[in-house]
């Protein structure tokens, strides 16, 4: 793995957090990988133990999703929101919002898709209601859930490349 293929974490304001990874794959077959269910339900796992038995996705502006992630012994773990914008193959953004909520109120994600010489950047930054629910996100150990998911989607993204 280059230093790009590892993820970057930033706080570009008082309110956002920002995640920065890149994938040796073209953009298009990346976009597909975060609107696909089939596809999202193979990486968007966090940590190793957890799967997701729930994974609906209509990706238009005014379309929700709907993921449950569940693990043995943890339960489940819900979230959804709605879609303001899909452009594809560079971007969307949306709302999200979860069931049992480990941090206050919404946020709004906005994920850029930026393709040179057939690799993909992803750039997703969320924005929360303010800096303490920022910051308490940040906390959770959320960015190694991230990592860990982003590496699993390299790999398939990978093997669709070979």
């Amino acid at each position: 793995m280059t230093k790009t293929d590892t993820l970057k974490v930033t706080t570009p304001s008082d309110r956002e957090i920002a995640m920065i990874r890149s994938f040796d794959a073209p953009r298009r077959l990346v976009f597909e990988a975060f609107v696909k269910p089939e596809l999202l339900q193979r990486w968007l796992l966090g940590p190793d133990g957890w799967t997701m038995p729930v994974c609906e996705v209509d990706a238009r502006p005014g379309g929700k999703y709907r993921y449950v992630w569940r693990k043995a012994g943890k339960g489940d773990m819900g979230t959804g929101g709605v879609f303001s914008e899909v452009t594809p193959p560079e971007r969307i953004v949306c709302t999200e919002k979860f069931d049992d909520p480990w941090y206050e109120g919404e946020s709004i994600v906005t994920t850029i898709f930026e393709e040179q010489n057939g690799r993909t950047t992803v750039t997703q930054t969320m924005l929360f209601d303010n800096q303490a629910t920022r910051d308490g996100v940040l906390k959770s150990g959320m960015e190694s859930g991230v990592a860990v998911s982003y590496d699993r989607l390299a790999e398939i993204l990978a093997a669709q490349c070979a």
